[in-house]
């Protein structure tokens, strides 16, 4: 859009506006008030955080629960003792397979976990090691493949005990997993 350029008043129109004002009294400037302090700013972001915590947690679709401080997995079949899950927490028993479960949905880990332990018990293996991940792009819903696995290992019969793997075998992201022999 265009700007005009101011219209050049004339000397008969400034006449003609001063005769239809009439006289003007000046009026002496006055100074402006003082402003009024600002107010101290109000974290309003984080009230409203702070606000919704109690309302998510209610709705968390995991039992957190579940997992030991840590986010360690630990677990021993009644009637065993309580040395077992301490030795295979120690790193006592040697590996003898591992399966990785890294990129799969969780019907696809299920099933893999279960024809992978069912291999395991034909070849007469008594430690594997599952590889979980630690959930670590599961959001809000929690680490998914790890308590999908949790889950499924304190059902079978054939599992003795588990327990989170040592740091060098894969640490809490991993599960070293004790079969019946």
């Amino acid at each position: 859009m265009k700007r005009r350029p101011p219209a050049v008043i004339s000397e008969d129109d400034a006449r003609l506006f001063r005769e239809a004002i009439g006289e003007v009294q000046r009026i002496d400037p006055v100074a402006a008030p003082p402003s009024a302090p600002k107010p101290a700013p109000l974290p309003r972001m984080f009230e409203a955080d702070e606000a919704a915590v109690p309302g998510e947690l209610l709705e968390m679709a995991f039992d957190p629960a579940t997992l030991e401080v840590g986010e360690e997995l630990g677990y021993l079949r009644d009637g065993y003792p309580p040395k077992l899950l301490r030795q295979l927490k120690r790193g006592q028993f040697s590996v003898q397979d591992d399966l990785d479960l890294h990129q799969m949905n969780a019907a696809a880990a299920q099933a893999s976990i279960a024809s992978f332990l069912a291999e395991a018990k034909q070849r007469d293996l008594r430690c594997v090691r599952i590889i979980h991940g630690k959930g670590l792009r599961s959001k809000a819903a929690g680490p998914v493949l790890k308590a999908l696995t949790d889950r499924l290992l304190r059902r079978r019969d054939d599992v003795v005990a588990f327990a989170s793997a040592r740091p060098a075998q894969g640490g809490t992201g991993a599960v070293v997993v004790l079969l019946r022999g």
